[in-house]
């Protein structure tokens, strides 16, 4: 259990009510930075930070399981888990972000229950991403550069498992927060 006041209570809290966007960066902000290296352990599961984005509840409700980094060089942005549990890579190309947040949620849902059918269509063969320490709201941390897409997933440390990442996404007026905790299964 996180304790009162640490980073990962912090992050608790504003789970379980919600938050605004400046709430989510103050927090975001206050976090150390976290070097590739350290994170680069394989599979991390997702979950997503309530701001009252518009993407809210699309990427948990399509199958979005997390994010697999294994080295710099070797990182799959996108796994999915169908409704049999199968995790599988992505190819985020072949995912329809511009629909995000344009589609009922129910719509989503019912994509996820395709996932099994469309897993050939969308499997991503080969890495897809890859991880770099750069600096961004004034501190150097890992950040994943997507390989096809003009998006960066910026990360900061909230503890030794757990990850707080904002996506910056050409185009996007309003930051995406969702958190990463390191899959130990």
């Amino acid at each position: 259990m996180a304790g009162i006041g640490t980073p990962a209570a912090r992050l608790d809290e504003l789970r379980g009510t919600g938050c605004t966007p400046q709430q989510a960066w103050e927090l975001f902000d206050s976090l150390p930075g976290v070097r590739v290296e350290e994170i680069t352990t394989g599979r991390w599961r997702g979950g997503e930070l309530d701001t009252g984005h518009p993407w809210k509840g699309v990427l948990v409700g399509s199958g979005w399981y997390g994010k697999q980094f294994d080295s710099a060089d070797s990182v799959q942005p996108l796994l999915f888990a169908g409704p049999d549990e199968h995790i599988f890579p992505v190819d985020p190309r072949r995912v329809p972000l511009a629909l995000a947040g344009r589609i009922p949620l129910a719509g989503v849902r019912f994509c996820r229950r395709l996932l099994p059918l469309l897993r050939p269509a969308l499997r991503a063969g080969s890495p897809r991403a890859r991880l770099r320490d750069l600096e961004f709201r004034g501190k150097v941390g890992a950040a994943m550069v997507y390989d096809h897409l003009p998006i960066i997933d910026c990360f900061r440390l909230v503890d030794g498992d757990t990850l707080l990442g904002v996506m910056d996404m050409r185009g996007m007026s309003d930051p995406y927060f969702f958190i990463l905790s390191r899959d130990h299964s």
